[in-house]
C-alpha cells in the first residue's frame, strides 16, 4: 500500500510524492514553464517557483498526440493529452544528498510523434529497487516540437527547431540543479532512450549547446536507426505545408497567427506536414546530421552502450519503407543484395531482411565505430531474446521496442510479457538490468551473467548477443553491415519523405493588405 513520501526541496519549491515497495515516487514535476501561448515554438524556460508544498502524486499531462498511436507503438495509453506537457518523474530508492546514487535519465521513442514517460514498461521501480535513481521525462512532439518556418525563421534568425530537443538538454539541466535532493549523483548521469529516444540521446551527444555542461556522462542507445535528420530547408516546406493544412493559407503567415491555431487538432493533419521520424538539422540545436558530427569526431566522447533487436524492421512502414518494393526500386544492384542472403528466395522477405540490417543493425556499427575512432569507448548488442511463452509467436524475431522492458526491469509490468514470464527470463532480465546498473555506476557494463560483453573499437568489431544463451561474436554479419555502410546514403533516400503537395495561397497574396509586409521566403 502507497503512502506519502518525505517532502523533498527543489530549486522551484518543495514536492511530496508517494513511496511504492520502498521506492519514493515523484510523478508531474514541472521542469519548465508551459510552452504555450508566447512559448510555443520557442525555447522552453525554467519553470516558475511555487511556495508550500506541491503534491506530485499523478503523473503529469503528455505531449499532444495520437492516442491510438500511442497505444499501438508508444506503450500504452498516453492519458490526458495537453500542449502543457513538461514533465518529468523522479523513482528513487534513497532521498538526500548523502545518498549519491547513479541516474538514468530514460527518453521514450516514438518516432518524435507519439509516446509519454508515464506507461507501464517505464515504470522505474524496478531500476530504483537496484539503487539506482531513474528519471522519466516528457518532451515536446510532432509539430509543436520539431517545426520549421519561414516566419519562425524571421523572427529569430539562426533559432531552433528541435524544440523537443531542447526540452531534453533543459530536463538535463533539472537533473544537475535538484537530483542531489532525491539522492542521485549530479556527477553520475546516464541518458538511456529507444528508438526516437535512441535518436535523442545521439543528438544530445551531437549538440554544440550541450558541450561543456557537465549534464549527462554515460549514454544508451537502443535501436537508433541510420536514417539521417531532415535538413531545415526541407523542413520548411512542411512547415508552410502545415500552415496551409490548418487554414493559414495567406503566404504572409506570421508566429503570431501560428501561435493561436488550436494545437488539439494539429496531430490529424497530413503526415507530410511533419517532420518525423527525425530531427532537424541545420538550425542551432543540430547544425550538422547526427552521423556527420560522429564521423567528424565532434560529438561528446563518453561511454555509449548500442543495440538493436532482430526483428527492428517490424516498424519501418512508420518510416515510409515497403520491404516488397526494395530490391525493385535498387535497379542494378539488386542482384548483388540478393547474394547477400543465399538462404532467401523471397524477394519480400530480403527486403524485410535489408531492413533491419541495412536501418538498424548498421546503426550501432557506425556509430560504435567512429566513437571509438575519435577516442570514445562503446560497446554493441544485438537482442534476441524472448519470453519463453511468447516465442513461438516471435518467429522473425523480437519486434521494435519489445527489448525495452528487458534493460530496465518491467517485463513482468507491461503487455505482450505480463503474465508471460518465467523463471528463465526473470534471469535475464536480472543479468541485463545489473549490466545497466554497472555502465550506470561505472561506465562500463561488465559481464551478462557469466558472459563477457567487451567493447567495440575500430579495430575490434565485436557485440554481445543477448539471446537464450547469450555469447559475445565478432565480426557478426560482416559481409552485410560493410555493404550496409556503404549504402546508408541510398537508405536515406528510400525514406526521405517526398516534397508536401502545398495548398493553393488565397487571393490576399497579390491584395493591397499585403503591401508592406516583409516576404516570407523558405
Amino acid at each position: 500500500m502507497s503512502t506519502r513520501s518525505p517532502v523533498v526541496e527543489t530549486k522551484e519549491g518543495k514536492v511530496q510524492g508517494l513511496q511504492d515497495q520502498g521506492i519514493s515516487l515523484f510523478k508531474g514535476i514541472p521542469y519548465a514553464k508551459p510552452p504555450v501561448g508566447p512559448l510555443r515554438w520557442r525555447a522552453p524556460e525554467r519553470a516558475t517557483p511555487w511556495t508550500g508544498t506541491r503534491d506530485t502524486l499523478e503523473f503529469g499531462p503528455s505531449p499532444l498526440q495520437s492516442r491510438q498511436g500511442c497505444i499501438e507503438g508508444g506503450g500504452g495509453d498516453p492519458g490526458k493529452l495537453s500542449e502543457d506537457c513538461l514533465y518529468l518523474n523522479v523513482y528513487s530508492p534513497k532521498l538526500g544528498p548523502g545518498a549519491k546514487l547513479p541516474v538514468v535519465v530514460w527518453i521514450h521513442g516514438g518516432a518524435f510523434v507519439v509516446g509519454t514517460s508515464s506507461v507501464p514498461p517505464y515504470n522505474g521501480v524496478p531500476l530504483a529497487s537496484r539503487n539506482v535513481v531513474l528519471v522519466t521525462v516528457n518532451y515536446r512532439l510532432g509539430h509543436l516540437g520539431f517545426f520549421a518556418h519561414p516566419a519562425l525563421e524571421q523572427e529569430n534568425p539562426g533559432g531552433p527547431a528541435n524544440f523537443g530537443l531542447l526540452d531534453q538538454a533543459l530536463s538535463l539541466e533539472w537533473v544537475r540543479d535538484n537530483i542531489a535532493a532525491f539522492g542521485g549523483d549530479p556527477g553520475n548521469v546516464t541518458l538511456m532512450g529507444q528508438s526516437a529516444g535512441a535518436k535523442s540521446v545521439l543528438a544530445l551527444f551531437a549538440s554544440p549547446l550541450v558541450r561543456g555542461k557537465g549534464l549527462f556522462h554515460k549514454g544508451i542507445s537502443m535501436s537508433a536507426y541510420v536514417l539521417s535528420e531532415r535538413p531545415v530547408a526541407d523542413a520548411k516546406l512542411s512547415g508552410i505545408a502545415f500552415a496551409r493544412r490548418a487554414g493559414l493559407t495567406d503566404p504572409f503567415v506570421t508566429m503570431d497567427q501560428l501561435r493561436k491555431l488550436p494545437a488539439e487538432n494539429f496531430w490529424m493533419l497530413p503526415s507530410d506536414t511533419l517532420n518525423a521520424p527525425n530531427a532537424i538539422y541545420g538550425d542551432s540545436v543540430l547544425p550538422e546530421p547526427i552521423r556527420t558530427t560522429f564521423e567528424s569526431g565532434d560529438q561528446l566522447k563518453l561511454p555509449l552502450i548500442l543495440g538493436s533487436t532482430n526483428d527492428d524492421s517490424s516498424v519501418v512502414s512508420a518510416f515510409g519503407i515497403d520491404p516488397g518494393t526494395i530490391l525493385e526500386r535498387l535497379g542494378p544492384i539488386a542482384d548483388t543484395i540478393r547474394e547477400l542472403y543465399p538462404d532467401v528466395n523471397d524477394d519480400r522477405e530480403i527486403g524485410r531482411r535489408m531492413c533491419r540490417d541495412f536501418v538498424f543493425a548498421v546503426s550501432p556499427r557506425h556509430y560504435a565505430s567512429f566513437h571509438s575512432h575519435h577516442g570514445g569507448r562503446a560497446w554493441r548488442y544485438l537482442f534476441e531474446y524472448s519470453a519463453k511463452l511468447l516465442a513461438p509467436r516471435r518467429r522473425l524475431g523480437v519486434p521494435h521496442g519489445e527489448d525495452v522492458p528487458y534493460f530496465l526491469g518491467t517485463p513482468e509490468l507491461c503487455p505482450p510479457t505480463e503474465g508471460f514470464i518465467s523463471d528463465e527470463d526473470r534471469t535475464l532480465t536480472t543479468n541485463l538490468v545489473e549490466a545497466v546498473v554497472r555502465f550506470a555506476q561505472r561506465g562500463e557494463p561488465g559481464a551478462l551473467g557469466r558472459v563477457t560483453w567487451d567493447e567495440h573499437t575500430e579495430d575490434r568489431d565485436v557485440l554481445l548477443r543477448i539471446s537464450k544463451s547469450p555469447e559475445q561474436v565478432e565480426n557478426f554479419d560482416q559481409p552485410v553491415l560493410d555493404v550496409a555502410q556503404i549504402l546508408i546514403p541510398i537508405i536515406d533516400q528510400f525514406a526521405k519523405p517526398p516534397p508536401p503537395a502545398l495548398p493553393k495561397a488565397t487571393s490576399s497574396s497579390t491584395s493591397s493588405k499585403s503591401k508592406g509586409r516583409p516576404r516570407a521566403n523558405p
